[in-house]
């Protein structure tokens, strides 16, 4: 492969491929593409529940690529979301599983925000958590 030689952008598919391996490894599922998913809609999911400038905030924490996902189709003016609540945030994700659902969509959710937790800053965490309602930050936390 063919590199840019500038190492935010060379290394961001391997910063993506450690991030799938410990989603992977959280929930025990062998399936990257599955694990992938989950992801990407818990990542939209976040992304449209919050303010835009909130939004802005946690990508700043996040690395290229990632961010790329997180920014991925998102429509500004559209958020944050209405309604919000934590059924409303699992039925977003859970929708992108029709074919195959998602057995405790909490705990893969929660997942994703606990692989979020170990790769952003403490403040950003908590800031993101109490721009959620209380039942979507309790899950959160």
């Amino acid at each position: 492969m063919k590199t840019t030689g500038i190492t935010t952008i060379d290394h961001a598919p391997q910063v993506v491929a450690e991030w799938l391996n410990l989603l992977q490894e959280d929930l025990g599922w062998p399936n990257r593409g599955r694990a992938y998913l989950l992801f990407r809609e818990t990542l939209h999911a976040v992304r449209d529940f919050l303010t835009v400038d909130e939004a802005a905030d946690l990508s700043a924490q996040l690395p290229l690529l990632i961010r790329g996902i997180f920014f991925d189709g998102w429509v500004p003016a559209k958020t944050p979301a209405k309604p919000r609540s934590l059924d409303d945030f699992l039925a977003r994700v859970t929708d992108a599983f029709a074919a195959d659902p998602l057995a405790e969509p909490d705990v893969a959710v929660a997942a994703v925000f606990a692989l979020l937790r170990r790769h952003i800053s403490p403040g950003e965490y908590r800031q993101v958590a109490w721009a959620m309602r209380k039942p979507l930050r309790d899950l959160w936390m």
